[in-house]
Protein backbone atom coordinates (compact mmCIF):
# COMPACT_ATOMS: atom_id res chain seq x y z
CA UNK A 1 0.00 0.00 0.00
CA UNK A 2 1.65 3.61 -1.30
CA UNK A 3 2.06 6.58 1.24
CA UNK A 4 -1.00 8.06 -0.27
CA UNK A 5 -1.17 10.41 3.05
CA UNK A 6 2.77 11.22 2.30
CA UNK A 7 2.31 13.57 -0.22
CA UNK A 8 -0.49 15.73 1.02
CA UNK A 9 1.93 16.29 4.65
CA UNK A 10 4.60 17.34 2.54
CA UNK A 11 2.71 19.75 -0.11
CA UNK A 12 0.93 21.45 3.27
CA UNK A 13 4.39 21.04 4.98
CA UNK A 14 5.86 23.54 7.73
CA UNK A 15 8.88 25.32 7.96
CA UNK A 16 11.64 23.83 10.69
CA UNK A 17 15.28 25.53 11.03
CA UNK A 18 17.24 22.71 12.41
CA UNK A 19 20.97 22.80 12.61
CA UNK A 20 22.70 20.62 10.44
CA UNK A 21 26.57 19.17 10.92
CA UNK A 22 27.57 17.68 7.20
CA UNK A 23 29.78 15.01 7.12
CA UNK A 24 29.94 13.85 4.01
CA UNK A 25 32.63 14.90 1.68
CA UNK A 26 32.60 17.90 -0.08
CA UNK A 27 34.24 16.16 -3.35
CA UNK A 28 29.89 15.26 -3.41
CA UNK A 29 28.80 17.89 -5.90
CA UNK A 30 25.81 19.79 -4.50
CA UNK A 31 23.71 20.05 -7.89
CA UNK A 32 21.50 17.51 -8.38
CA UNK A 33 21.11 15.30 -11.07
CA UNK A 34 18.62 15.61 -14.25
CA UNK A 35 15.38 13.81 -13.35
CA UNK A 36 15.27 9.76 -13.18
CA UNK A 37 18.72 10.28 -14.79
CA UNK A 38 17.17 9.02 -17.97
CA UNK A 39 20.27 7.95 -20.43
CA UNK A 40 19.85 8.08 -24.24
CA UNK A 41 19.62 4.60 -25.76
CA UNK A 42 22.06 6.15 -28.88
CA UNK A 43 24.83 6.07 -26.15
CA UNK A 44 24.99 2.19 -26.49
CA UNK A 45 28.20 1.82 -28.22
CA UNK A 46 29.96 5.16 -27.59
CA UNK A 47 33.39 4.60 -27.16
CA UNK A 48 36.71 6.95 -27.13
CA UNK A 49 36.90 9.58 -29.88
CA UNK A 50 32.91 9.62 -30.39
CA UNK A 51 31.36 12.78 -29.86
CA UNK A 52 27.28 11.67 -29.85
CA UNK A 53 24.39 13.86 -27.85
CA UNK A 54 23.86 12.89 -24.44
CA UNK A 55 27.67 11.75 -23.15
CA UNK A 56 27.15 14.95 -20.98
CA UNK A 57 24.83 13.08 -19.38
CA UNK A 58 27.49 10.28 -18.54
CA UNK A 59 29.23 12.74 -17.45
CA UNK A 60 27.15 14.20 -15.13
CA UNK A 61 26.30 11.28 -13.71
CA UNK A 62 30.15 10.08 -13.16
CA UNK A 63 30.96 13.40 -11.70
CA UNK A 64 28.16 13.11 -9.01
CA UNK A 65 28.82 9.84 -8.02
CA UNK A 66 32.71 10.61 -7.64
CA UNK A 67 34.60 9.25 -10.39
CA UNK A 68 35.52 12.40 -12.70
CA UNK A 69 36.47 14.63 -9.31
CA UNK A 70 40.13 14.00 -9.65
CA UNK A 71 40.38 15.56 -12.67
CA UNK A 72 38.28 18.54 -11.77
CA UNK A 73 40.96 21.00 -11.00
CA UNK A 74 43.21 20.15 -13.81
CA UNK A 75 41.03 19.41 -15.98
CA UNK A 76 41.17 21.95 -19.41
CA UNK A 77 37.58 21.15 -21.32
CA UNK A 78 34.35 21.22 -19.92
CA UNK A 79 32.32 17.98 -18.28
CA UNK A 80 29.40 19.65 -19.92
CA UNK A 81 30.48 18.49 -23.55
CA UNK A 82 29.57 15.51 -25.66
CA UNK A 83 32.91 14.29 -26.66
CA UNK A 84 34.41 10.92 -25.27
CA UNK A 85 37.95 11.85 -24.46
CA UNK A 86 40.24 9.44 -22.58
CA UNK A 87 39.44 10.95 -19.25
CA UNK A 88 35.67 9.50 -19.73
CA UNK A 89 37.10 6.44 -20.63
CA UNK A 90 39.33 6.18 -17.28
CA UNK A 91 35.87 6.94 -14.84
CA UNK A 92 34.06 4.31 -16.92
CA UNK A 93 36.44 1.70 -16.68
CA UNK A 94 36.62 2.61 -12.99
CA UNK A 95 32.61 2.42 -12.61
CA UNK A 96 32.65 -1.10 -14.35
CA UNK A 97 35.15 -2.61 -12.24
CA UNK A 98 33.19 -1.14 -9.14
CA UNK A 99 30.08 -3.21 -10.70
CA UNK A 100 31.35 -6.13 -11.91
CA UNK A 101 31.51 -5.56 -15.18
CA UNK A 102 33.99 -5.62 -18.25
CA UNK A 103 35.92 -3.26 -17.67
CA UNK A 104 35.94 -1.87 -21.49
CA UNK A 105 35.67 1.84 -21.12
CA UNK A 106 32.84 1.92 -23.76
CA UNK A 107 28.72 2.67 -22.72
CA UNK A 108 27.60 -0.42 -23.46
CA UNK A 109 24.07 -1.48 -22.62
CA UNK A 110 24.67 -3.26 -18.78
CA UNK A 111 26.78 -0.14 -18.57
CA UNK A 112 23.96 2.20 -19.12
CA UNK A 113 21.20 -0.19 -17.39
CA UNK A 114 23.34 0.35 -13.96
CA UNK A 115 23.39 4.34 -14.60
CA UNK A 116 20.13 4.33 -15.30
CA UNK A 117 18.90 2.42 -11.84
CA UNK A 118 17.75 4.44 -9.16
CA UNK A 119 20.03 4.56 -6.06
CA UNK A 120 22.00 5.65 -3.15
CA UNK A 121 23.02 9.84 -2.77
CA UNK A 122 26.39 8.44 -1.60
CA UNK A 123 29.41 8.86 -4.16
CA UNK A 124 30.90 5.60 -5.11
CA UNK A 125 34.27 7.08 -4.92
CA UNK A 126 35.35 9.86 -2.20
CA UNK A 127 38.48 11.70 -2.52
CA UNK A 128 39.88 9.53 -5.42
CA UNK A 129 39.43 6.50 -3.45
CA UNK A 130 36.75 3.60 -4.53
CA UNK A 131 35.25 2.79 -1.57
CA UNK A 132 33.58 -0.16 -2.73
CA UNK A 133 36.26 -2.03 -3.96
CA UNK A 134 38.31 -0.85 -0.46
CA UNK A 135 36.71 -3.26 1.89
CA UNK A 136 38.63 -6.43 3.71
CA UNK A 137 37.89 -9.51 1.99
CA UNK A 138 36.81 -12.46 4.06
CA UNK A 139 37.29 -15.85 2.00
CA UNK A 140 35.66 -19.58 2.73
CA UNK A 141 34.21 -17.98 5.51
CA UNK A 142 30.24 -18.51 6.23
CA UNK A 143 27.50 -16.86 8.46
CA UNK A 144 24.11 -18.45 9.05
CA UNK A 145 21.55 -16.02 8.25
CA UNK A 146 17.73 -17.03 8.67
CA UNK A 147 18.30 -20.80 8.34
CA UNK A 148 21.01 -20.44 5.47
CA UNK A 149 24.64 -20.60 5.29
CA UNK A 150 26.08 -17.44 2.94
CA UNK A 151 29.73 -17.12 1.55
CA UNK A 152 30.71 -13.29 3.27
CA UNK A 153 32.82 -11.14 0.14
CA UNK A 154 33.31 -7.75 -0.15
CA UNK A 155 31.66 -4.45 2.36
CA UNK A 156 33.93 -1.46 2.98
CA UNK A 157 34.13 1.49 5.51
CA UNK A 158 33.96 5.39 4.85
CA UNK A 159 37.49 7.33 5.21
CA UNK A 160 38.68 7.46 8.66
CA UNK A 161 36.31 3.99 9.85
CA UNK A 162 34.27 6.77 11.57
CA UNK A 163 31.66 4.55 14.10
CA UNK A 164 29.64 5.27 17.50
CA UNK A 165 31.61 5.01 20.36
CA UNK A 166 31.49 1.55 22.50
CA UNK A 167 29.33 3.68 24.79
CA UNK A 168 27.01 4.37 23.07
CA UNK A 169 25.38 1.19 21.70
CA UNK A 170 21.60 2.81 22.33
CA UNK A 171 20.61 4.63 19.77
CA UNK A 172 17.40 6.52 19.23
CA UNK A 173 15.55 8.12 16.69
CA UNK A 174 12.71 10.35 15.48
CA UNK A 175 10.93 11.42 13.25
CA UNK A 176 10.46 14.92 11.51
CA UNK A 177 6.65 15.59 13.06
CA UNK A 178 4.24 14.53 10.82
CA UNK A 179 5.65 12.01 9.44
CA UNK A 180 2.81 9.66 8.61
CA UNK A 181 2.50 6.65 10.89
CA UNK A 182 2.77 4.03 8.28
CA UNK A 183 6.61 5.33 7.81
CA UNK A 184 7.46 5.66 11.28
CA UNK A 185 5.77 1.94 11.95
CA UNK A 186 7.82 0.40 8.58
CA UNK A 187 11.22 2.24 9.33
CA UNK A 188 11.04 1.02 12.65
CA UNK A 189 10.88 -2.64 12.20
CA UNK A 190 14.26 -1.80 9.99
CA UNK A 191 15.92 -0.44 13.07
CA UNK A 192 14.39 -3.50 14.39
CA UNK A 193 16.43 -6.05 12.11
CA UNK A 194 19.93 -4.12 12.43
CA UNK A 195 19.31 -4.77 16.21
CA UNK A 196 18.83 -8.26 16.18
CA UNK A 197 21.67 -8.90 14.21
CA UNK A 198 24.38 -5.99 16.29
CA UNK A 199 25.37 -4.88 19.17
CA UNK A 200 23.22 -2.20 19.06
CA UNK A 201 19.51 -1.73 20.56
CA UNK A 202 17.33 1.50 18.92
CA UNK A 203 14.00 2.93 20.44
CA UNK A 204 11.97 5.51 18.92
CA UNK A 205 11.40 9.06 20.74
CA UNK A 206 8.95 11.64 20.22
CA UNK A 207 11.49 14.38 20.94
CA UNK A 208 13.13 14.68 17.30
CA UNK A 209 15.80 17.05 17.86
CA UNK A 210 17.42 15.44 20.74
CA UNK A 211 17.77 11.92 18.85
CA UNK A 212 20.52 10.55 17.92
CA UNK A 213 19.02 9.40 14.50
CA UNK A 214 16.68 11.93 12.96
CA UNK A 215 14.38 10.74 10.06
CA UNK A 216 12.84 12.86 7.65
CA UNK A 217 11.29 12.70 4.01
CA UNK A 218 12.45 15.74 1.94
CA UNK A 219 12.65 17.40 -1.86
CA UNK A 220 14.87 19.03 -3.95
CA UNK A 221 17.44 21.27 -2.22
CA UNK A 222 16.69 20.94 1.41
CA UNK A 223 19.47 21.73 2.94
CA UNK A 224 22.36 19.44 3.44
CA UNK A 225 24.23 19.77 0.16
CA UNK A 226 22.66 16.95 -1.28
CA UNK A 227 19.22 17.97 -2.89
CA UNK A 228 17.51 15.21 -4.37
CA UNK A 229 16.44 14.77 -8.20
CA UNK A 230 12.48 14.00 -8.27
CA UNK A 231 11.36 10.73 -9.05
CA UNK A 232 13.67 8.20 -9.17
CA UNK A 233 17.56 8.88 -9.90
CA UNK A 234 18.46 9.52 -6.03
CA UNK A 235 16.04 8.16 -3.49
CA UNK A 236 17.42 8.33 -0.29
CA UNK A 237 20.98 9.19 1.38
CA UNK A 238 21.81 8.63 5.40
CA UNK A 239 24.94 9.92 6.81
CA UNK A 240 28.02 8.53 8.35
CA UNK A 241 28.55 7.92 12.10
CA UNK A 242 27.81 10.28 14.11
CA UNK A 243 25.77 12.51 12.50
CA UNK A 244 22.48 11.01 12.57
CA UNK A 245 20.42 12.09 9.46
CA UNK A 246 18.22 10.14 7.55
CA UNK A 247 16.70 11.89 4.47
CA UNK A 248 14.19 9.88 1.78
CA UNK A 249 13.14 11.56 -1.43
CA UNK A 250 9.41 12.39 -0.88
CA UNK A 251 8.95 12.51 -4.69
CA UNK A 252 9.09 8.74 -4.86
CA UNK A 253 6.46 6.61 -4.50
CA UNK A 254 6.73 4.38 -1.33
CA UNK A 255 5.57 1.46 -0.43
CA UNK A 256 5.16 -1.70 2.15
CA UNK A 257 6.78 -4.83 0.08
CA UNK A 258 6.93 -5.50 -3.65
CA UNK A 259 4.67 -2.94 -5.06
CA UNK A 260 5.29 -2.32 -8.57
CA UNK A 261 6.62 1.05 -9.27
CA UNK A 262 6.90 1.91 -5.88
CA UNK A 263 10.01 1.61 -3.59
CA UNK A 264 9.75 -0.36 -0.67
CA UNK A 265 10.64 1.94 2.43
CA UNK A 266 11.78 -1.03 4.62
CA UNK A 267 14.36 -1.88 1.79
CA UNK A 268 15.74 1.36 1.46
CA UNK A 269 15.66 2.24 5.30
CA UNK A 270 18.16 -0.95 6.12
CA UNK A 271 20.16 0.70 3.31
CA UNK A 272 20.60 4.22 4.81
CA UNK A 273 20.69 2.77 8.22
CA UNK A 274 23.89 0.39 7.57
CA UNK A 275 24.99 3.74 6.51
CA UNK A 276 24.52 5.92 9.93
CA UNK A 277 26.22 2.72 11.78
CA UNK A 278 29.13 3.44 9.48
CA UNK A 279 29.17 1.13 6.01
CA UNK A 280 30.02 2.06 2.86
CA UNK A 281 28.40 0.63 -0.18
CA UNK A 282 29.44 -3.29 -0.87
CA UNK A 283 30.11 -4.57 -4.41
CA UNK A 284 28.09 -7.53 -3.63
CA UNK A 285 24.95 -7.49 -5.17
CA UNK A 286 23.04 -9.03 -2.80
CA UNK A 287 24.12 -7.50 -0.49
CA UNK A 288 21.45 -4.57 1.47
CA UNK A 289 24.55 -2.10 1.24
CA UNK A 290 24.81 -2.67 -2.79
CA UNK A 291 23.78 1.01 -4.30
CA UNK A 292 20.99 0.46 -6.22
CA UNK A 293 17.78 -1.01 -6.59
CA UNK A 294 14.66 -1.13 -8.70
CA UNK A 295 10.95 -0.22 -7.52
CA UNK A 296 8.65 -3.51 -7.22
CA UNK A 297 11.67 -5.54 -5.31
CA UNK A 298 12.22 -6.13 -1.36
CA UNK A 299 15.89 -7.45 0.18
CA UNK A 300 17.15 -7.89 3.71
CA UNK A 301 20.32 -8.20 5.31
CA UNK A 302 23.04 -10.16 3.73
CA UNK A 303 26.27 -12.33 5.30
CA UNK A 304 28.29 -9.04 3.83
CA UNK A 305 26.52 -6.70 5.60
CA UNK A 306 26.57 -8.31 9.19
CA UNK A 307 30.28 -9.22 8.71
CA UNK A 308 30.88 -5.62 7.70
CA UNK A 309 29.06 -4.31 10.88
CA UNK A 310 30.85 -6.70 12.91
CA UNK A 311 34.34 -6.36 11.74
CA UNK A 312 33.64 -2.75 12.08
CA UNK A 313 33.02 -2.99 15.96
CA UNK A 314 35.25 -5.74 16.12
CA UNK A 315 32.30 -8.21 17.31
CA UNK A 316 33.14 -11.71 17.97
Amino acid sequence: MAFETLLSFLTTSFFLVIVLFPLISSSHPKSHLSNGLVFLKNLNGCKKGDKVEGIHQVKEYLQHFGYLNNYVQNYSKSFDDDEFDGVLESAIKTYQLNYNLKATGTINAKTLDLMSRPRCGFADIVDGKTRMKSGKKMVNQHRKINGHFHSVSHYAFFDGNPKWPASKSHLTYGFLPGTPSKAVATIGRAFKTWGANTHFNFSQTSRYKKADIKISFETGDHGDGHSFDGVRGVIAHGFAPRDGRLHFDAAESWAVGAIADSFDLETIALHEIGHLLGLYHSSIERAIMWPSIMEGSTKGLDADDIAGINALYNAN
